[in-house]
């Protein structure tokens, strides 16, 4: 969980908003972003990869450059997709993130 936290501090750049045991929850313009612990409630990991977590940013560029600084595996190159920028990385757990924008271009 610690290692999670400092990268998603690092990521979303603000600290941790609420933490505890469980979960550690980011407030980010009213959204709240949870880690949940499984390990702290003895809750083995039995979930599969059926369902990708993404984030929408602002600035694509940025948010590219920002996991790539911190060491992300890009498991999906900025790609154009409709009328969305998008990439997916491995996170600091494992996990693959989704993050997209508006294409600022025709």
């Amino acid at each position: 969980m610690n290692r999670a936290i400092r990268f998603y501090e690092k990521f979303f750049e603000q600290p941790v908003s609420i933490r505890d045991d469980v979960f550690s929850i980011f407030i980010v313009h009213g959204f709240r972003y949870c880690l949940f612990n499984n390990q702290a409630v003895n809750d083995p990991v039995t979930w599969g990869d059926n369902c990708l977590p993404s984030i929408e940013v602002d600035d694509i560029h940025e948010a590219y450059n920002k996991v790539k600084e911190l060491g992300c595996p890009i498991v999906f190159e900025l790609t154009r997709i409709g009328d969305n920028m998008v990439f997916e990385f491995t996170d600091s757990e494992g996990n693959d993130i989704e993050v997209y924008a508006k294409a600022s271009w025709g």
